[in-house]
């Protein structure tokens, strides 16, 4: 048995998680990222109170930062502000006795697809969060990447067009449009035709951001998750039309693109993390 923690600025979601990989017992509350950081790190040890139990092996945390991974410290967290830097290996260890290992939230997403989802089977995978921001996680040869900052898989800070592929390939697309994702998904399916639209210019821009995945690590497999990837199939024509612009078809012809479907795929990595 083992304990995953999937943190962000908005909640904060604790499961036990039982050796064949099923959530056992999950709590999810709205995180208490207002708090100066003592309050927030105690939020974390009452659900991980709640859950754990004595068959609890390790603790796998997953945050949306900069880590440093060997030492299990966090850096600025996004949503968080009192979080600058945070020794959360230390404290957590030091509560529970157990061996606790932290890592960046995408990496723990790709660490969940890899050895429970979508992935499973592929030696070289990026897994791509689409939601409120852009970020992946990036596994070769079976193991995860992360780079000497875990930041290897940052491709939502590179530049494109006026901006980012963030800006472009995230929520934030759609707000700078005066509407949501959700909203845009909704009224999609309802059949209004701008909306169409604009999955589609979306997809154009997604399209490009696998062209980087594509340059840059030519995986086997990519693997899309986060709140926007629900509506793949409003923007993944679009993707695949200007995929059609990449110079080498072939690559695109055998890489494979797929959603991920799993619930609670990220807390599920995030208790992978001593794998």
């Amino acid at each position: 048995m083992r304990i995953g923690v999937d943190l962000g600025g908005t909640n904060v979601r604790v499961g036990l998680v039982n050796d064949q990989g099923a959530v056992v017992r999950m709590v999810c509350e709205p995180c208490k990222s207002d708090r100066p950081e003592e309050g927030v790190v105690a939020h974390i040890v009452s659900l991980i109170e709640s859950l754990i139990v004595p068959e609890v092996t390790h603790i796998g945390i997953g945050v949306p930062s900069v880590v440093d991974a060997a030492r299990g410290v966090v850096y600025n967290v996004v949503g968080i502000p009192s979080w600058r830097e945070v020794p959360l290996k230390e404290l957590l260890e030091r509560r529970f006795g157990i061996p606790v290992h932290v890592n960046n939230d995408c990496n723990c997403f790709a660490l969940g697809v890899c050895r429970y989802g979508e992935a499973r089977g592929f030696r070289n995978v990026v897994c791509v969060a689409l939601g409120t921001g852009v970020g992946a996680g990036v596994v070769i040869d079976e193991r995860l990447y992360c780079g000497n900052n875990t930041g290897a898989g940052e491709i939502g800070s590179i530049p494109y067009l006026d901006r980012d592929y963030e800006y472009y390939c995230s929520s934030r697309f759609f707000v700078g449009r005066g509407t949501t994702g959700r909203e845009a998904y909704d009224q999609a399916v309802a059949g209004d035709a701008q909306a169409v639209a604009l999955w589609k210019e979306f997809g154009t821009h997604v399209g490009r951001l696998v062209m980087v995945v594509l340059y840059a690590y030519d995986p086997e497999a990519i693997v899309f998750g986060g709140s926007i990837a629900h509506a793949f199939d409003f923007f993944s024509e679009a993707m695949y039309d200007e995929l059609k612009n990449f110079p080498y078809p072939k690559t695109v012809e055998k890489v494979r693109i797929r959603c991920s479907k799993i619930e609670n795929i990220g807390l599920l990595g995030a208790s992978a993390c001593d794998e």
